[in-house]
């Protein structure tokens, strides 16, 4: 049996090597997956541990609001000077240095815009002079308080050089500094992990990024000879008490590097998440190529049992071919994944402003994961020919090939008890009622559903390929493969399937995108009340802000009935961590943004009071009147006394604080701007003057009403085209499902090719013939997919009405586009199998058994 397997997988190596393109690709993913997030967490082990190599110790208030990597920069907590002193009085310190280091320093460009990032902090330093670790370059430290020094990496990304005067954004507004030198790092690199770095003198840095004098974030500290780490932190730490965190060099990299792993797992777990897609469509072509197999094996299978092969021996030599094309495919995939995950991290190193990569590594988990993915998925795949391989009689050897259609009463049931499981885990997961496990249950439902979707397939396949072969029955060709495309209902159902998830999955996305867009432009558009907004496209973890100065000025122009500026940060409210606002205009909250008060007064605030949206009201149970305590990024904790609550919208700020607060911000600047003009007065009259007012801030520009809901939403775009770009592996699965089954169909048809050759069928016309059954299959396919995905994104809209997606907005354009799409990729995938069907000699297809 094993020799007869090897022949038989020698004989047919191309159409399996089709099918174990889907495992490659999906396997790929896997194995790229974790190469990337491996290579990309040493590189930033090294770099932290670089960072550190001089520390022997560290010391550092503890912040006032913890963040996660993924929640943005954390905010550094400032230590007075005194602190500094306590720390070189503890014996075994041979040096402490006082550091001021804190994200927020942007520079401005030679072409006047300020150099973002996307990821790495943009930090502003006080320049402590040169070390092992740090050299400069050119020029020479900062002495004066308009002098900076700047990383390699940045002087090249905003085009500067010493000598040239430019305009550093802080806490405060644009400031001028001239670049008196500029520093790299030992090997030669231009920054530490991409970071941007601005050197301030030292007490320019306190007030710029601190915005208080005579503090530090952090200090560093050396021992003497012959003191150990460990032991000096103890003796450091109950010197300065527990208000303080007081840790090793290596703790500290060790700590920072953790961080920016867990980033790293939320996007090794959307690779997975894209190589579970693309598995689930290999699933189909595998299923689909094995179950054609057995189908043109069936004389050959039978004559195996008719001398003496047992069931359980056709079942292992199916699965043995599945094991051959499972290893084959997960080495390929294997290979694939590490180019893949090394491309994937030298783009990200250089989009992270040049990272310096570890080398290129292969972890366990790649290996196991690459063969272990590999061949469960093609044995898994492959169990159900092989179940019907080993039920073929041996009678089977005495009558023709072709195999009559099964019932589909089985497969029906099936389709419906899992098409309804699915639906019922997405209930539970979109109502809110799965728990903790709520991700858990929508993609279980979600691959429930498609499963189910797919075993209902075959009963409605014959029916709709008819009615879409109908558009080709104007000639024969046509008529032909329309025939031939319904002809086998599973197997048309299988193939169209595979197209079916990809298509579904970009469908429902684009609905439910489409629909945020559309409820946030209607929810704006009939609430906000304001003609002219200041605001910015965040690129990175910090929102873009401007001068709170910009919004006095505005006021005085003619014609400015009403201007707020907004104001944002996280908070700890009564000991929860809440989103707040400040507004530098309360009386907005009514007439720019159309609240309405539930109880109090919400058209003006004193320092000391506060309001409350009517849902986070009642969540933490305060009323007016309620003393709240609120911890903000800075400063200490104050209370505050419940003034009015309003009622809660999707605009609405759930806690809103007056504008002194903001001082104690992250970011002690407005973020949006909103200019209500009296009656009468034209958007283009004012709009050039307030342009002018935000020439020192060229984060932010200001736009009518109608373009700045079209700038806010237009961020919606980004996701998804990344989730299109993604998807299109599906797809581009789904058209090797095409193309293998039209090879195996051609060559299970070759006798009948060669009597419709024989009375008359030209090469062309039978070229035409394969090209419509692979165009009817591949459209129904995506009309499956459109109506799947449809279904899909709706009821999940439908979940999230509470969340402010209240409209549901359906593509049209993009679902006609799919189909369009659809029916060029079954004119592609058509190609080779209408060549090779063309090309059939006549006289040996007549004659081929």
């Amino acid at each position: 049996m094993f020799r007869a397997t090897w022949k038989s997988l020698l004989a047919r190596k191309v159409r399996l090597i089709l099918s174990g393109l889907a495992v490659v690709l999906g396997v790929m993913f896997v194995s790229g997956a974790f190469v990337l997030t491996d290579t990309l967490g040493r590189s930033f082990d090294a770099v932290f541990a670089d960072a550190y190599e001089g520390v022997d110790v560290n010391v550092s208030a503890k912040p006032k609001i913890a963040l996660s990597e993924t929640e943005g920069e954390q905010v550094p907590a400032a230590m007075p000077a005194a602190t500094l002193e306590k720390v070189r009085t503890v014996g075994g310190v041979a040096e402490a240095t006082g550091i001021v280091a804190a994200d927020g320093a942007r520079l401005i460009g030679s072409n006047g815009k300020v150099v973002t990032s996307f990821g790495p902090p943009q930090l502003g330093e006080n320049w402590v002079g040169e070390s092992d670790l740090v050299k400069l370059r050119e020029g020479r430290e900062p002495r004066a308080d308009d002098e900076i020094v700047i990383n390699g990496a940045l002087a090249q990304a905003a085009k500067v050089k010493v000598g040239d005067r430019v305009g550093v954004l802080t806490l405060e507004p644009k400031k001028d500094f001239t670049v008196v030198g500029v520093f790299g790092y030992s090997g030669d690199r231009d920054s530490l992990g991409g970071a941007n770095e601005v050197a301030f003198t030292t007490p320019v840095a306190q007030r710029l990024m601190l915005g208080e004098p005579d503090v530090f974030t952090n200090i560093s500290v050396k021992a003497a000879d012959g003191v150990g780490e460990a032991a000096l932190r103890d003796d450091i730490a109950a010197a300065v008490g527990g208000d303080y965190e007081v840790k090793t060099g290596e703790q500290l990299s060790a700590d920072a590097s953790a961080g920016l792993k867990e980033g790293l797992s939320f996007f090794n777990k959307i690779l997975l998440g894209f190589a579970a897609v693309a598995l689930l469509v290999g699933t189909f072509l595998i299923l689909n190529t094995f179950s054609i197999i057995v189908a043109q094996r069936t004389r050959e299978l039978a004559l195996m049992r008719a001398i003496g092969a047992s069931g359980r021996q056709i079942i292992g030599s199916v699965v043995l071919e599945a094991v051959a094309v499972g290893l084959i495919a997960s080495v390929l995939g294997l290979g694939a994944g590490i180019g893949v995950g090394a491309l994937l991290a030298y783009l990200f190193g250089k989009l992270a402003g040049g990272l310096a990569l570890a080398g290129i590594g292969v972890p366990a988990a790649a290996v196991i994961g690459a063969f272990s993915v590999g061949l469960v998925i093609t044995v898994v795949a492959a169990l159900l020919p092989a179940l019907r391989a080993s039920r073929i009689p041996p009678i089977a050897a005495m009558q023709d090939v072709a195999t009559p259609d099964r019932p589909l009463t089985k497969v029906t049931v099936a389709g419906a008890i899992v098409t309804a499981i699915g639906g019922t885990l997405l209930f539970l997961g979109l109502s809110g009622n799965a728990g903790d496990n709520t991700l858990a249950t929508i993609l279980g439902g979600v691959l429930f559903a498609f499963i189910g979707v797919a075993l209902l397939t075959p009963l409605i396949s014959r029916p709709v390929v008819s009615l879409l072969g109908a558009l080709f029955a104007w000639s024969v060709p046509g008529k032909l493969g329309r025939l031939n495309s319904g002809r086998n209902p599973r197997r048309t159902a299988i193939t169209a399937a595979a197209l079916m998830v990809g298509i579904a999955l970009v469908t429902g996305v684009t609905v439910i995108l489409d629909s945020a867009k559309g409820s946030i432009s209607a929810l704006a558009e009939d609430q906000i009340k304001a003609e002219l907004v200041i605001a910015g496209v965040q690129g990175g973890p910090r929102p873009p802000s401007f001068d709170p100065a910009v919004l006095e000025k505005a006021a005085a122009i003619p014609g400015v009935q009403m201007v707020d500026g907004e104001y944002g940060d996280m908070a700890v409210v009564n000991g929860e961590r809440t989103w707040v606002a400040a507004s530098s205009n309360v009386a907005a909250l009514e007439r720019i943004f159309g609240a309405k008060a539930t109880a109090g007064d919400i058209s003006r605030l004193a320092p000391d009071q506060m309001l409350f949206s009517s849902d986070t009201a009642k969540s933490r149970n305060v009323s007016v009147g309620s003393k709240v305590s609120v911890q903000l990024s800075r400063g200490e904790a104050r209370t505050y006394t419940v003034s009015g609550i309003y009622e809660s919208s999707q605009l609405t700020n759930p806690v809103v604080l007056p504008p002194q607060a903001a001082r104690d911000f992250a970011i002690p600047q407005p973020i949006q701007g909103f200019l209500q003009l009296a009656p009468g007065t034209r958007v283009a009259d004012v709009q050039p003057q307030v342009e002018t007012l935000l020439a020192d801030s060229p984060e932010v520009s200001v736009a009518d009403r109608a373009a700045f809901i079209e700038q806010q939403t237009s961020q919606l775009d980004t996701p998804l085209r990344m989730i299109q770009i993604l998807l299109a592996l599906a797809i581009v699965i789904a058209v090797l499902g095409i193309i293998n089954t039209l090879a195996l169909s051609v060559l299970e048809r070759t006798r009948e090719l060669g009597l419709l050759r024989a009375i008359g069928l030209r090469r062309a016309q039978t070229m035409r013939m394969i090209t419509v059954e692979a165009v009817v299959i591949s459209v129904f396919g995506a009309l499956l997919g459109v109506v799947v995905g449809t279904g899909l994104g709706a009821a999940v809209v439908e979940a999230l009405k509470d969340e402010g997606i209240t409209d549901l907005v359906l593509p049209w354009g993009q679902m006609g586009v799919f189909l369009g799409l659809a029916a060029i990729i079954g004119v592609v995938a058509a190609v080779l199998p209408a060549v090779r069907a063309a090309r059939i000699n006549v006289l040996g297809a007549i004659a081929h058994d």
